[in-house]
């Protein structure tokens, strides 16, 4: 005996994974931030979610040219 098929309205109706899940950007990925020695440190994933270099000379700064405000252009090593 077989069981029935669910009709398309069944809210029960098992959907593919794919409708569900949302690809992720990098900023999702990543942590954006973390801790070091007390202070907050912004990661390359919170820079380019920023969209624009801030000149606070960043360790993380995605954008060329480095460490200059306004910088849009992302860098060859991101």
């Amino acid at each position: 005996m077989s069981s029935p098929t669910p009709s398309r309205d069944d809210p029960l109706r098992r959907q593919p994974l794919d409708t569900y899940r949302q690809p992720l950007d990098a900023s999702q990925q990543q942590p954006e931030t973390y801790l070091e020695n007390g202070l907050l440190v912004f990661t390359a994933a919170h820079h380019l979610k920023r969209g624009s270099c801030c000149g606070s000379g960043c360790r993380h700064c995605p954008y060329e040219p480095r460490h200059v405000e306004g910088s849009r252009k992302v860098g060859s090593a991101m």
